[in-house]
């Protein structure tokens, strides 16, 4: 057997690192740990930002995450697990660019890194120190490791463009109620200078309101 050298060493530290914050977030995603919101508060999330259907989209997130970091940390099929964990981190990053880079103001730097690091193990592989290695690489071959990246290539671009599909809808939706709301409220007009107004109209002479007559 091949001596372990210090990159078999750095990449488990990697896996472990990267793996272990991915299985955390997809706990909070499906179960409500360490603070999350769980399935209903991440479908409700997911829905409103464009990711329909929400519950769906949730559940998909959170077992890629939680599953795909568990493998990853294990050096397990590394090739297709740090290709589903970058693809979820794509459009989580996509989904942050609208606030700019940095993560103390929403942006897409947090989950940009972990993609990245997901990537590299996908494609440099798990090291000696891993199942995959125990496995004689049957699981984290070359090979696989190129079609993991094809086809998770493709659907991060399917989902992101389903996403942006879904916020046109939205947004012409929202457009279409506003120019409903704007027709049935109607211009409001200012009286003429000097013209009496309803609220004049229902006052006597002496300025209080006129109620109508009276019945004894």
């Amino acid at each position: 057997m091949a001596s372990i050298s210090r990159s078999d060493f750095a990449r488990l530290v990697l896996r472990v690192g990267v793996g272990g914050v991915m299985a955390a977030h997809g706990t909070q995603k499906l179960f409500g740990w360490f603070g999350g919101g769980g399935l209903a508060g991440t479908a409700g999330h997911l829905e409103s930002a464009g990711f329909r259907p929400g519950r769906m989209n949730a559940i998909v997130a959170g077992v890629t995450e939680t599953a795909g970091g568990v493998l990853l940390a294990a050096g397990l099929a590394t090739p297709s697990t740090g290709a589903a964990v970058a693809s979820t981190m794509a459009v989580a990053a996509a989904t942050h660019a609208p606030q700019g880079f940095f993560a103390m103001k929403g942006g897409y730097e947090y989950p940009a890194v972990l993609g990245l690091a997901s990537g590299t193990l996908a494609l440099a592989g798990a090291g000696r120190l891993s199942l995959d290695e125990l496995l004689h690489q049957r699981l984290g071959g070359g090979r696989l490791a190129l079609f993991s990246a094809v086809v998770t290539a493709g659907a991060t671009a399917l989902v992101l463009r389903r996403r942006q599909s879904a916020l046109a809808e939205q947004d012409a939706a929202s457009a279409s109620k506003a120019g409903a709301d704007a027709v049935s409220t109607g211009p409001v007009i200012p009286p003429t200078p000097g013209e009496p107004t309803t609220s004049s109209l229902a006052r006597g002479a002496n300025g209080k309101a006129d109620n109508g007559p009276v019945e004894a």
